[in-house]
């Protein structure tokens, strides 16, 4: 975003209200962005309540709200996807995560916006060892779990950056697993929720790459003022087995941390078992055989091209765990 008339315009972010878009307008307005929000109909999370934003409210599924939104924008944040993981299969997923993101960019490039940066995922990109973690090099690999959460978000990528001149400037950011300030769901925070309330019995036996959500953010807008275009980022922070990190959790919440690392088997029959009570039952499982699959394996990623790049920061994530759980205090969830 060199031009000088594109940057006095505001930036528009989707989900702005959510838990990395409210992260992301707060990383806008510290580097002098203004910023417009593009809020559900009737949702209201209070995660903005007192910043200097321009809000809007709309359909991302009506193209006349679409188009309301992106008038006399300068650029595009699009966070909005949907991250349910049961049903596995969900016929929903990909008109949001896929129709949704393709409508924005071509939309986008008819009102003359000049970038799109689009929320990826990590997950679009093989995984790899803490010796040797996953970059943006790694083909994709995860569609043996079966999860269309993770083909959509892959497919949504790949069909951003085929767009060509259809298009505006595309740059995708993947971020990681993150934990910090504003989940207001919650979100990726309720795996610390569990932990400080001392349910969590054990740890399974992978583990992730853990970010924390501000660094996420300012990383989102560093790829909107610097970023490659038609180029992946992986946005991630520190590579930790669930041992590792429930650890450190415990640690910041003052609680006894769990003793035990679960074996793989015991996992796996537990998100069978749950899943098949969940199905009797009508609910939603706990943990899916998918999940727990997942769960099994080092999910560790590299952020060293976003480093190179973008001059990306990686903070401890004990800070990003102290201020969810203060988030989380604050807010009456724990």
């Amino acid at each position: 975003m060199n031009n000088n008339s594109q940057a006095a315009k505001p930036v528009l972010v989707t989900g702005a209200d959510g838990f990395l878009g409210s992260n992301i307008v707060r990383a806008l307005l510290d580097q002098g962005h203004k910023v417009r929000a593009l809020l559900e109909p009737e949702r209201n999370t209070g995660t903005l309540d007192g910043l200097n934003v321009e809000f809007v409210r709309g359909d991302l599924f009506d193209r006349l709200s679409r188009r309301k939104a992106l008038e006399g924008a300068g650029a595009l944040i699009h966070t909005v996807a949907s991250t349910a993981v049961w049903p596995s299969r969900d016929p929903r997923l990909a008109p949001l995560n896929i129709g949704v993101a393709l409508d924005l960019a071509k939309d986008a490039k008819a009102a003359g916006l000049a970038r799109f940066v689009h929320i990826g995922t990590a997950n679009s990109f093989a995984a790899g060892s803490k010796e040797k973690p996953g970059t943006e090099e790694g083909t994709y690999d995860a569609a043996r779990f079966g999860l269309d959460y993770q083909d959509t978000k892959r497919e949504a990528q790949e069909r951003l950056l085929s767009l060509g001149d259809e298009g505006p400037e595309i740059i995708v950011v993947n971020p990681s697993f993150m934990f910090g300030p504003y989940d207001s769901k919650p979100g990726s925070g309720e795996m610390l929720i569990q932990v400080a309330r001392g349910a969590v019995p054990g740890a399974s036996p992978g583990g992730r790459c853990f970010a924390d959500v501000r660094d996420v953010a300012a990383g989102a807008v560093a790829a909107l003022e610097r970023g490659k275009p038609g180029s992946c980022y992986i946005l991630g922070g520190e590579n930790l087995s669930y041992m590792e990190l429930f650890t450190k959790i415990a640690a910041v919440t003052g609680v006894k941390a769990p003793r035990r690392t679960m074996p793989a088997a015991l996992v796996l029959a537990f998100g069978w078992l749950s899943e098949r009570g969940a199905a009797l039952l009508g609910k939603q499982p706990k943990v899916s055989l998918a999940m727990a699959r997942i769960a099994c394996e080092g999910q560790y990623y590299s952020s060293a091209k976003a480093s190179s790049d973008l001059g990306y920061i990686i903070h401890p994530i004990d800070g990003a765990i102290d201020a969810a759980y203060a988030w989380f205090k604050d807010k009456g969830m724990l």
